[in-house]
């Protein structure tokens, strides 16, 4: 069985399929891909699918699962290297792959995690409430 390889680029953790995914393939993934997250403590996984010329409703849901996966771990997913033909397969068999975005390439993959970083620090929701102080 192939295993995808997942790379680690910063905070970011890298999948490029490149294989077909059978459902082996596929569970090994979301598996391998789950204890990568833990173990280096990554908050974002971009998986590129430029080499994928055919998206069928499998792979549709494997996305969608990995994603969930990443989310429960705190990592966001982006998907990146869509090519058209797949973009109108996947809107053609109604898969909307909720919770996973999307960029054309992985330098804006890892921008778009970048700001979504950002974003969730610069929150005021997350700053601490200030003691209130006793009045003379």
């Amino acid at each position: 069985m192939e295993r995808v390889p997942i790379l680690k680029i910063g905070d970011i953790l890298l999948v490029s399929i490149q294989v077909d995914m059978s459902d082996q393939t596929a569970v090994a993934l979301q598996e391998d891909l789950a204890e990568r997250i833990v173990a280096t403590g990554c908050h974002g996984v971009i998986i590129d699918i430029t080499a994928l010329d055919i998206v069928d409703s499998f792979v549709g849901r494997m996305l969608s699962t990995i994603a969930s996966i990443s989310r429960v771990l705190d990592a966001e997913t982006v998907v990146v290297g869509m090519r058209p033909a797949v973009a109108i397969t996947l809107v053609e068999l109604g898969l909307s792959l909720n919770g996973i975005r999307t960029a054309l390439n992985v330098e804006r993959g890892m921008e778009l995690i970048a700001i979504d970083r950002a974003d969730d620090h610069d929150d005021p929701d997350d700053e601490p409430v200030p003691e209130p102080t006793a009045s003379p």
